[in-house]
């Protein structure tokens, strides 16, 4: 990135942290991600080649440090100076969240994605402990069927059919089930609107919703929905 050549914070932040992607990229590491495949999956449309180039930047200037682990493996971790980053990221992603988060874009609609974010807020110790496998048939301009399996302890997403039983099936419309992410409207509403529907054990109908801690950022999302719809007269 060209210098902004001005003695200002300001622009030396904006010089570190103003480049494509990577705003994205600590926001990956800010939610979990220490291995490279993992920050491909998180961030699909960059090039393997341009991570790496990234990758490599924030390690030269102190943000990120590579740490082996066993023969041959690595991790990568946020510095001290990088995880400070946090709250500034935060607070950008909620100003995005009141300010800049209109109807989505088709091509933001990507379903892969959407499932990688969603199993990263699994409530763990909600989960029962046989295992439980749930597919969704996202419906809309993307169609896609994918997997969410959970085990005790842990949870994993599937792009190809893992082999087991489906105990819950999801059919949603994609556009729908991000709202739902987002906080925008409720599965209930979604589930009432005809958007979504879940099959399956009525056990396991009633528990799902609770396995889910939504975005981060739904609270706040639902607050601007709620303003909007209520506006100060």
């Amino acid at each position: 990135m060209r210098a902004y050549n001005q003695y200002c914070p300001i622009a030396r932040a904006a010089e570190i942290l103003g480049d494509r992607w990577t705003i994205l990229i600590v926001r990956e590491f800010l939610n979990g991600s220490r291995h490279f495949n993992e920050l491909a999956r998180g961030l699909p449309g960059i090039s393997r080649t341009l991570l790496q180039r990234r990758l490599e930047r924030l390690r030269r200037l102190g943000l990120l440090e590579r740490r082996a682990y066993g023969e041959g493996r690595s991790e990568y971790h946020l510095t001290p100076p990088g995880e400070e980053l946090q709250r500034a990221v935060w607070d950008l992603g909620q100003w995005g969240a009141r300010w800049a988060l209109t109807e989505p874009r088709p091509e933001e609609l990507d379903p892969a994605l959407l499932l990688w974010w969603m199993h990263r807020r699994i409530n763990l110790d909600l989960l029962p402990r046989q295992r439980v496998v749930v597919q969704f048939n996202f419906q809309g301009r993307r169609r896609k069927t994918l997997w969410l399996v959970f085990e005790p302890g842990d949870a994993s997403v599937c792009r190809d059919d893992p082999g087991f039983d489906v105990d819950l099936l999801v059919t949603a419309d994609i556009a729908a089930f991000y709202h739902v992410w987002l906080g925008r409207i409720t599965l209930a509403e979604a589930m009432d609107q005809g958007l979504a529907q879940i099959d399956g054990p009525p056990a396991l109908i009633r528990a799902f919703p609770r396995w889910l801690q939504l975005s981060k950022f739904a609270d706040v999302v639902r607050g601007s929905v709620t303003a909007k719809l209520n506006p100060t007269r």
